[in-house]
């Protein structure tokens, strides 16, 4: 189907790329135009449907870097897992694929599965049986015998298991791999600042990803796993606390080689930080702070599923930006194209532009002005489809 969308302003995704009354044209799963309204509307099929969104505001769909939709978002969600079979997990993981692409998420890394269940999802949507974001899915997350989510079912204690676990999850159809190389705050007995694999274990793991043409994000909280994770040239790092047994150690020369790699950083922002406060937060900002100066690149992830952090709450990760100092323009940039770049999918998603796929969003606002109207996402469009928000 075709569509001709108008809006009294379109985001392209880049900074400063703003249109004024502009217009976006899609044929099919495709961008084909992009400019001012009169441009683009002027010589127009009859038989293409116009959509005036007026005084709202178009821009890309936004990408989730971190989901895991096997997690309930409750207060608990880690036993609510350990409990449920597979099936009633599936029910699950595809309610919130929904409640993603109903905020406005069109794209998701899925960061952590049990039994290959994200590769079903995945499937389901794509095929059109399931409603919900694209997906890039990493399968079960790489972990230690009783390390951080052994719930989910790879643990590994050695380079041979390593590798047969990235060999293993690139054969089933992952997207990317993902390693826990520090413990976690969810798992019992996990502690975030102690590593769960050595420095040999870990290269291992980077060094197979790549040679299959895969990226690799690493769960690093710990000081001493982040400086592993740029030593041997992961992709991304998630969280990227710093924390120590007694507090933080964050590290200038680390992070001046995150920086100097292109390493790319997702911080795990989410609703949550919201009800943060004291020394702990305090430190955190800082820290992040200094590592905004040397130029770092962020992206949006929500952590969603966590402990209080619905799949329905995209848009508190990105409030959370502005506590680290990102200006509105540097946020939508992180959660478009900078978030595409990461992912390896910026010649597809992250901007509108011609020969891109037609993941577009409608607001009802402004966010170049303030980040808070992305709440009001009231028109989704996802590879061309636009899914019924009474069925969301």
């Amino acid at each position: 189907m075709k569509y001709l969308l108008k809006a009294e302003r379109v985001l392209g995704g880049r900074k400063g790329e703003v249109i004024k009354n502009g217009a976006v044209l899609v044929d099919g799963e495709s961008i084909m135009s992009v400019g001012s309204a009169d441009v683009v509307g002027a010589h127009i099929d009859p038989n293409v449907k116009v959509i005036d969104f007026g005084e709202r505001t178009l821009m890309p769909g936004m990408i989730d870097c971190h989901v895991h939709l096997g997690f309930d978002g409750s207060a608990d969600p880690v036993t609510r897992m350990k409990k449920s079979t597979d099936e009633q997990l599936l029910v699950l993981m595809l309610y919130n694929a929904r409640l993603l692409l109903r905020s406005g998420v069109t794209t998701a890394r899925e960061m952590g599965a049990r039994s290959f269940l994200d590769l079903v999802v995945k499937e389901a949507i794509e095929e059109g049986t399931a409603v919900g974001p694209n997906l890039l899915v990493s399968n079960r997350p790489i972990t230690s015998t009783g390390g951080h989510c052994w719930f989910m079912g790879c643990e590994c204690d050695d380079t041979v298991a390593v590798k047969r676990a990235v060999r293993d999850h690139v054969k089933a159809g992952a997207d990317f791999i993902k390693i826990m190389h520090t413990g976690g705050f969810m798992t019992k007995g996990s502690a975030p600042w102690y590593n769960q694999f050595d420095r040999k274990e870990l290269e291992t793991a980077t060094y197979e990803s790549h040679r299959l043409d895969k990226k690799i994000a690493v769960h690093a909280h710990g000081a001493v796993g982040i400086k592993d994770a740029v030593d041997v040239g992961v992709d991304t790092i998630e969280h990227c606390s710093w924390v120590t047994s007694s507090g933080y150690d964050y590290s200038e020369e680390a992070a001046e080689k995150i920086v100097e790699k292109g390493i790319h950083i997702c911080l795990t922002t989410n609703v949550g930080w919201g009800r943060m406060s004291g020394q702990w937060l305090e430190e955190r900002l800082q820290n992040i702070s200094r590592m905004k100066a040397l130029g770092m690149k962020f992206i949006a992830g929500t952590d969603a599923g966590i402990n209080l952090v619905p799949h329905d709450k995209y848009v508190g990760g990105l409030e959370a930006l502005r506590m680290v100092g990102l200006s509105n323009e540097e946020i939508i940039e992180s959660a478009t194209i900078v978030a595409a770049e990461a992912c390896g999918i910026d010649q597809t998603v992250g901007t509108l532009a011609p020969g891109m796929r037609a993941d577009i969003i409608a607001v009802d606002g402004d966010p170049l002005s303030n980040i808070s109207d992305l709440w009001n996402v009231d028109w989704v469009m996802r590879a061309g489809t636009v899914p019924d928000f009474a069925q969301l």
